[in-house]
């Protein structure tokens, strides 16, 4: 479990400056300069992401069960990860799907992690995505902060198109059944669907 929390420090840790502090970010890359900065912010996401999946690898060997989730909660995991990957696709392209989400990446982290939290009940999934989602709602609150204090840089609007929809929504979708049925079992040795 030492790994896994290690992990979950790094990880969110370091997704978690402009949390904590509005200007860090820039602080940091004034100092470091901007390579630096992604550098450092790349290599210690890397190790964060690496410690959690090999934590939480091990700590899937002895579970700790806290709760032992109603099956048909599992029905609901299923149906919050229905727009999951469409959200990610959204992330990365402009258009209605975006602009009604606001901040598609979050939301996806937000319906993932709640979805495995309905579905999951040992220590290692409550902190991994109990993690992950008190971290997803930190950074929103985050961002509407520092929206509304005028302190949040946003890349020029990039026009929006159905297109960019109908690609996320086709291909999130399509990930979405890879994972279900195949992708998930294959990389993760649990089938979402049972059996």
């Amino acid at each position: 479990m030492t790994w896994l929390i290690i992990g979950l420090v790094l990880f969110l840790g370091v997704h978690s400056v402009s949390i904590v502090s509005p200007q860090g970010r820039d602080a940091l890359a004034g100092r470091m300069g901007e390579g630096g900065y992604k550098g450092a912010y790349a290599l210690v996401s890397f190790v964060g992401l690496a410690l959690i999946v090999w934590g939480y690898g091990l700590a899937r060997q002895a579970p700790v069960l806290l709760y032992t989730p109603p099956t048909g909660l599992r029905h609901l995991a299923l149906l919050l990860m229905l727009p999951v990957f469409v959200l990610l696709f959204a992330a990365y392209l402009p258009g209605r799907i975006q602009r009604v989400a606001k901040h598609p990446m979050l939301l996806a982290v937000k319906c993932w992690a709640l979805a495995h939290l309905l579905a999951n009940g040992t220590l290692a999934d409550v902190l991994l995505f109990g993690g992950f989602l008190a971290w997803a709602v930190a950074d929103r609150i985050s961002v509407k902060r520092r929206a509304a204090a005028g302190l949040l840089r946003s890349p020029p609007a990039l026009p929006g198109s159905m297109a960019n929809d109908a690609i996320a929504l086709v291909g999130g979708l399509v990930v979405y059944l890879l994972f279900v049925f195949w992708a998930h079992a294959w990389l993760f040795g649990v089938r979402p669907m049972g059996g």
